[in-house]
């Protein structure tokens, strides 16, 4: 039994000799030792075939018309064509992964909006303003009141409680809360003497009425 370096050369003397063989130019013991070497060598019969058929492509009669384009196309068609083992396995794990992958984003969606709806719901709907507009204006005896930091909201709460006040705008850029009397026990100059003597409050400024 020979070994693999021993076939390899055998291959490669094997096609040395093949032109020499088509071309009727080898001697009697080379023609008879690739003879004997195609009979055991499926790769070397193969190459000696096809090296054949070339021969005989070249050998033809110069008035024979050869169809370049149909060759073309029936080695585009064999190049285009998919792999029929191949595509069955490769489709179903991108078909699941798209699946998955919509599930994923509209359970997203959903959640985005539930979450959405509740914000709305519980938040009240406030009004929608631009920037080109002009600040909704103030009521009347409305007061901005600046609260400590160091305040807790539930002093903060008692005394909105005890001066009657509720808060009417959020705080802006220096803190500053706006707050309107919810009774008339009090006058505006009274609540802001009792909001100036209250510890924790740090300003309390009538709001200016712009007309």
């Amino acid at each position: 039994m020979k070994s693999p370096s021993d076939i390899d050369m055998d291959c490669g003397r094997a096609w040395e000799a093949m032109p020499w063989a088509l071309q009727s130019g080898a001697s009697p013991t080379h023609d008879e030792w690739l003879s004997q070497h195609l009979t055991q060598c499926d790769a070397c019969r193969a190459e000696f075939a096809q090296q054949r058929r070339l021969q005989l492509a070249v050998s033809l009669p110069p008035d024979i018309v050869l169809d370049v384009n149909a060759g073309l196309r029936r080695l585009l068609a064999r190049v285009d064509a998919p792999d029929t083992q191949d595509v069955p396995f490769r489709s179903r794990p991108a078909s699941w992964l798209t699946r998955a992958l919509v599930a994923a984003v509209l359970v997203q969606a959903i959640g985005i909006g539930v979450l959405g709806a509740k914000l709305w719901v519980e938040g009240g709907h406030p009004a929608y303003r631009t920037l080109s507009q002009n600040a909704t204006p103030a009521p009347a005896g409305a007061i901005h009141v600046v609260p400590d930091d160091s305040m807790k909201l539930a002093e903060w709460n008692a005394l909105l409680h005890a001066l009657q006040l509720q808060v009417v705008g959020d705080p802006n850029d220096v803190g500053a809360y706006t707050v309107v009397p919810r009774g008339t026990a009090s006058t505006t100059k009274d609540i802001l003497q009792k909001l100036r003597g209250t510890r924790g409050i740090r300003l309390a400024e009538p709001v200016a009425i712009t007309q």
